[in-house]
């Protein structure tokens, strides 16, 4: 198949969280062997759910250095497939015009995959000394980079410099923020569990829904999208206290600023300890959180300040489970991360709720004198590309190689912000192109 049939069959390979990579795991393994390259899968199954890394080597042994060039191959929920209106209500339907296409995965990152693969093809059979690895991972920051994590607990790659893949819009990125990921869990009364419970049989019900509606964006810039939790989470403080909360749901991950919310209620309750007065009380500590979170400022990220995403909520028969995350800039050193964790813990815990604190990575940052950063940006130079160093509001996997010594920049072609995570995501096919002559240039400078 040629190079843009490989792009539309990884596109229309389901490997969303609920699914797993798996698929697009073999798919992108074959296409690695048909190269040339000895590649290993390591599979894993996480929650039920089939993952695998794909580990590609121009030789079948493991180098004690390596240029790792790393992308994962999952992606976000796709949301609702009517939003997808350049794909025909098919996020996995990927679709051209005008040399742009557009599907789930697109931009964010798996494309990027075959960007890499085209690069290293030359590369086979030469006499190289720096070894490079080609990766595709499982779990992206949804999942806390856990393909990521795989490979390091495994010993699976011996990275000395490693290229990340992530839209940048074709910038070097040599820093990135941290991530915490956060759950809350509230309880219902004893007393509203049985009235959920037996509010379906009784002979005459009264429930009223209402739908929220926001704009979807990255949470690595909340302010470009409208958060329709938070934007429920909001009425739901001027409603009176003692009414029934029959249903909360909204967002689907932790990654994503939510587009849509949905209540039911039931105004005729009248409960003695309700949910209700716990659920506005720890909104009030989030908005607090948020506002505190914008007084530590660092340069060059966009923005600037730590951020605050709910990017998810949930309703069972035991209570309502919020679910989100904090983008942390380097400068946000562990004490102040786990002093503003102990001031939302806090409040959680008086209201009788639950606190958990799923996953956390600090910051990345590369030094910009090393020969890794000046040859990358050479290179760039070369091809008539921005050099110039940037941030990133975002966690990917150089937080977690980072953390084992390699050294790392992100690069990647297409957009994040307003594109990634949010419908008829797209990039253009020109810059898939150029992405793969920027990485063949790279290994040639890095790898010969």
């Amino acid at each position: 198949m040629s190079f843009l049939e490989n792009c539309r069959k990884l596109v229309g390979l389901d490997s969303t969280p609920s699914h797993g990579n798996l698929a697009a795991a073999e798919f992108a393994g074959a296409l690695c062997a048909e190269a040339g390259l000895h590649v290993e899968m390591q599979r894993e199954t996480s929650s039920g759910v089939d993952q695998c890394n794909v580990i590609a080597r121009p030789r079948d042994t493991t180098p004690d250095r390596e240029f790792l060039l790393q992308t994962h191959l999952d992606t976000v929920d796709a949301g609702h497939f009517s939003h997808w209106t350049k794909t025909q209500a098919n996020p996995f339907n990927a679709s051209i015009y005008n040399d742009v296409i557009y599907g789930l995965g697109t931009a964010d990152v798996k494309l990027d995959f075959l960007c890499k693969l085209e690069a290293v093809k030359p590369l086979l059979g030469k006499e190289l000394k720096l070894p490079f690895v080609l990766v595709g991972t499982f779990g992206g920051a949804e999942s806390g980079m856990a393909g990521a994590v795989k490979l390091i607990r495994k010993k699976k790659i011996r990275p000395v410099m490693a290229l990340i893949g992530e839209p940048s819009q074709m910038r070097l990125v040599n820093g990135g923020t941290g991530l915490a990921v956060v759950e809350i869990t509230i309880p219902f009364s004893q007393e509203e569990i049985e009235y959920r419970r037996d509010h379906d049989l009784n002979e005459s019900t009264s429930t009223q829904s209402r739908i929220f509606t926001g704009k979807a964006a990255h949470s690595s810039d909340p302010g470009a999208g409208q958060n329709a939790i938070m934007i429920m989470l909001e009425y739901l403080t001027q409603l009176p206290e003692g009414i029934a909360v029959m249903d909360l749901d909204g967002g689907h991950n932790n990654n994503s600023v939510p587009a849509h919310a949905i209540l039911e209620i039931d105004t005729v309750a009248g409960f003695k300890n309700p949910i209700l007065p716990k659920i506005a009380r720890i909104y009030q500590s989030l908005l607090q959180l948020q506002e505190e979170m914008r007084g530590f400022s660092e340069s060059g990220f966009s923005p600037s300040y730590p951020t605050m995403n709910i990017g998810r909520v949930r309703s069972d028969e035991d209570g309502v489970i919020l679910s989100g995350s904090c983008r942390l800039p380097p400068s946000v050193t562990d004490a102040i991360y786990e002093g503003w964790m102990s001031k939302l813990a806090t409040t959680v815990q008086e209201v009788g709720a639950t606190f958990r604190v799923k996953d956390y990575k600090r910051g990345f940052t590369a030094e910009p004198q090393t020969e890794f950063v000046l040859g990358t940006q050479n290179v760039l130079r070369e091809m008539g590309l921005n050099p110039e160093l940037q941030k990133l509001a975002q966690t990917t996997e150089a937080n977690v190689f980072h953390r084992m010594g390699a050294e790392c920049l992100v690069w990647g072609p297409g957009q994040s912000v307003g594109n990634s995570h949010a419908p008829n995501e797209c990039i253009n096919i020109a810059d898939l192109r150029q992405a793969a002559e920027f990485y063949s240039r790279l290994l040639e400078r890095f790898c010969l």
